[in-house]
């Protein structure tokens, strides 16, 4: 495929800010244009047609979400909005216009009562509203036509912005003891290589690879958030009992799934994507905060 423009929604979030650090590490021929909410609010899908009118992108990137899942809870239809009617607004110009789509999903689509890594194809069924909200928007991506690919993703975490690894550095800094959830189990995600993936993606596109549909992508390996702290701890090198705790004993408003490992083998087999261990990820993570 020719070279053009590719715009990256959600430019100042985690993977926002990897996908501008990847791109300046390495030879890229294409323009970027990174958007967020100032450039381009998604609370307001009727301005999209005029932003596809303006920069015809070749790609679209779309990582910009309403992502507060507790506050989704209460902020029903705002994340509806962006996460949903937005996104179905996007497929269809992304249709439209011919431009190949990659959307940013999330394992929230998942119950949680799986006891082995979810596939691609497996039945979805979310427990909170930011997860249904995230599935719609993958519904309306698969009934617009458009030439896409969906990427669940799920425990993402970087040097940038809010996520666990930085909260619990600055906990564990902060406090002799802390209490970490030990009932929930998933795939931490660097962004830095949920990034590198999707950049993979679109390089497969140009050399002739049709591949699209749904995907997963996370660090290989699954743990607990408890044995993600207890990890985060050791690599720092912070003196913090962590004790384990069950979900119940730390209400949100939002359910979360118990179990919400993801099957990478999809991605692996269709674009070379081949993702590291969440140890190896974590370490580099560090590295780049120093």
């Amino acid at each position: 495929m020719q070279e053009g423009l590719i715009v990256v929604t959600g430019g100042a979030g985690q993977l926002g800010q990897e996908l501008q650090r990847a791109c300046r590490d390495v030879s890229f021929s294409d323009r970027l244009l990174f958007t967020d909410r100032e450039q381009l609010d998604l609370s307001k899908p009727e301005l999209l047609e005029n932003f596809f009118v303006t920069h015809r992108p070749a790609y679209f990137i779309h990582g910009g979400a309403y992502t507060a899942v507790d506050k989704a809870e209460q902020e029903k239809d705002l994340a509806f909005l962006i996460n949903a009617t937005a996104t179905g607004e996007i497929a269809r110009l992304c249709n439209e216009y011919h431009t190949r789509l990659i959307y940013v999903s999330t394992d929230y689509v998942f119950n949680g009562q799986g006891t082995s890594p979810y596939g691609v194809d497996e039945a979805t069924a979310p427990v909170n509203h930011y997860g249904y909200t995230k599935w719609m928007g993958e519904e309306l991506i698969r009934k617009s036509n458009a030439f896409a690919v969906i990427i669940r993703t799920s425990w993402v975490f970087s040097s940038y912005g809010h996520n666990f690894v930085k909260t619990m550095l600055r906990l564990m800094s902060e406090r002799s003891e802390i209490k970490v959830v030990n009932d929930q189990r998933g795939c931490p995600t660097y962004a830095a290589d949920l990034a590198a993936a999707i950049l993979q993606i679109i390089q497969e596109w140009k050399t002739g690879n049709t591949h699209s549909g749904t995907y997963h992508f996370s660090n290989e390996g699954d743990i607990t958030w408890y044995e993600f702290a207890c990890a985060i701890r050791d690599l720092a090198g912070l003196v913090c009992d962590i004790h384990p705790i069950p979900s119940s004993d730390f209400p949100t408003p939002a359910k979360r799934p118990s179990y919400s490992v993801l099957d990478t083998t999809k991605v692996s087999a269709d674009f070379g994507v081949k993702p590291r261990n969440w140890k190896e990820a974590l370490q580099a993570c560090w590295q780049q905060m120093q």
